[in-house]
């Protein structure tokens, strides 16, 4: 497999979360959206992914763009760990966290938008997470057990660290958020984690790294 991926890219993390969780090993094309005006807009690029977007995962003979498509083809091909719970309920909640961050948190204080919003960019994130964290907490409570939904690691989760890294960056007050907080802080413990980690990527600028 070929992970075309940007070491900060939270979308990206994502998938190198699944990566590591499920024992893929595969090999990194950097693509650096701050560098050149943005790799992602090259014609080479544009050619693996026409929404010149990161991540985008060449394996088995496709190339998937969009992060939890790409967590999902690997749950259907490389079972195991499992991502998605068998119980429906739970599999629904999982799917339901997993979207209400990647849909509803995500998009909204991604580059190109902030890009959009010039001085107000800080300001424009921190607001977008902090609402949507308001609602992600209250929903965690009736959901969480050590993770985002019961004891196990699911695609939530997967979703959860890299938007929680986010806020941090954007230095978003966490304290109303303890549910969120304790979730987070239980998943960096882990080994899956830590690996996929943007401090300790090949494509890491120096004075980041871990």
């Amino acid at each position: 497999p070929i992970l075309y991926g940007y070491f900060r890219s939270s979308c990206s993390w994502r998938v190198r979360i699944a990566l590591a969780l499920k024992g893929i090993s595969y090999d990194l094309v950097p693509v650096n959206l701050v560098k050149d005006g943005g790799q992602q807009c090259s014609a080479e690029f544009k050619a693996v992914n026409p929404m010149l977007q990161v991540p985008a995962l060449k394996i088995d003979g496709i190339t998937l763009s969009q992060s939890l498509a790409i967590i999902h083809y690997l749950e259907d091909t490389r079972p195991n760990p499992r991502l998605l719970p068998q119980d429906p309920k739970k599999r629904a909640q999982v799917r339901m966290i997993a979207d209400h961050i990647a849909s509803g948190i995500q998009p909204l204080q991604n580059l190109k938008v902030l890009k959009q919003m010039g001085e107000k960019k800080t300001e424009w994130a921190q607001n977008c997470i902090a609402s949507g964290f308001q609602a992600l907490e209250q929903i965690l409570q009736d959901t969480a057990g050590r993770y985002c939904v019961g004891d196990e690691v699911s695609m939530a989760d997967l979703c959860l660290v890299p938007q929680v890294a986010n806020a941090e960056r954007f230095k978003v007050d966490m304290g109303p958020y303890p549910t969120i907080t304790r979730i987070n802080k239980a998943l960096l413990e882990l080994e899956a984690f830590q690996v996929s980690h943007p401090s300790r990527q090949p494509d890491t600028p120096a004075e980041l790294r871990a």
